[in-house]
């Protein structure tokens, strides 16, 4: 049991890490290659990957959908188009900046799966998380505006990237939440056939967008040039992120998970000082307020659950309140 802990807990390490060094991977390779077909070069060759594994680990028939192509295509798009496709291309238009804002807003993915649960389905989060929600909203807009909000608000060259992001995050946090509609399947399948159907739409996009004129197919030299920082994100944010995150999650449980999120924007600024990027002040204090708002909600959580499997506890507490 220990040992599974241990996995688990290493997996997602792991995951989050690597989700914190590929945006300012991501940015040294977009000054060669646009984010779109850096996109599904990427995801093409993590799609061609899974399918092997799946192939070999379960069989043909792991390929069937079993009635939930649907389902399968609109959560796959919401993480492997949306997400994918508009969390760079926010990123590429922002340029040095949009390293953070990516980083940042990919740890409020908590946060920000609070606040749709409270809209779709109506779970009014405690008073505590909603202050928790609250302060990592404030980190993350002093990050994002470098403390002048006023400035930010009136540059439209900020904003609409940033929204782009904020939608790519919230592909991401909606095909997380659908996971759960797929019990019994492995975290492997799902991953799979999420992403074989969620890249091909993004294939689709991206070779539609060419043909239009808007973006040009990279050329052999820039695919040589850009190989390292592909194979990175292959590997590591791709494939070990993906499976690694979700075989982790079920081993240790989301609550505990979710601790590991703070290892993103920690990464992030670390290699964004490496490669000599200018990080001031606001990202280091923004970047604070959501690791502390993110460690105050998951000891909260844990306390709660601690006092609703006590009766004793229980019944003192709503006595009290």
């Amino acid at each position: 049991m220990k040992n599974n802990v241990l996995w688990g807990a290493f997996l997602c390490f792991i995951a989050a890490v690597s989700w914190g060094a590929m945006f300012p991977v991501a940015h040294a390779a977009f000054s060669y290659i646009d984010p779109f077909y850096f996109t599904i070069i990427r995801y093409g060759a993590v799609t061609i990957i899974l399918v092997v594994l799946l192939l070999w680990k379960e069989g043909k028939k792991a390929f069937r959908f079993e009635g939930r192509g649907l389902s399968l295509w609109f959560f796959g798009t919401m993480a492997f188009t949306v997400y994918n496709l508009l969390i760079f291309w926010g990123e590429n238009i922002m340029g040095e900046s949009g390293v953070m804002v990516a980083s940042i807003m990919e740890s409020l993915m908590p946060m920000i799966s609070i606040l749709i649960a409270w809209m779709i389905f109506r779970k009014r989060p405690h008073t505590f998380t909603s202050i928790s929600v609250l302060v990592s909203l404030v980190g993350a807009m002093l990050v994002i505006s470098k403390g002048d909000i006023q400035a930010f608000l009136g540059a439209t060259n900020d904003i609409i990237p940033t929204i782009l992001i904020l939608i790519a995050v919230i592909g991401w946090v909606i095909y997380t939440m659908g996971g759960s509609k797929f019990d019994g399947w492995s975290a492997l399948r799902y991953s799979t056939l999420s992403c074989l159907l969620g890249t091909g739409t993004a294939v689709v996009i991206v070779v539609g967008s060419t043909l239009f004129g808007y973006i040009s197919v990279p050329t052999v030299d820039v695919i040589m040039v850009t190989s390292p920082h592909l194979l990175f994100m292959i590997i590591f944010p791709g494939l070990i992120a993906l499976l690694g995150w979700n075989i982790g999650v079920a081993i240790l449980s989301p609550i505990n998970a979710l601790l590991f999120i703070n290892f993103v924007p920690v990464t992030t600024l670390l290699f964004s000082m490496y490669q000599g990027y200018d990080v001031t002040k606001f990202d280091l204090i923004g970047t604070v307020l959501i690791i502390l708002s993110l460690l105050a909600n998951n000891i909260f959580v844990r306390v709660q659950k601690k006092t609703f499997k006590n009766p004793v506890r229980a019944d003192l507490q709503e006595r009290m309140s």
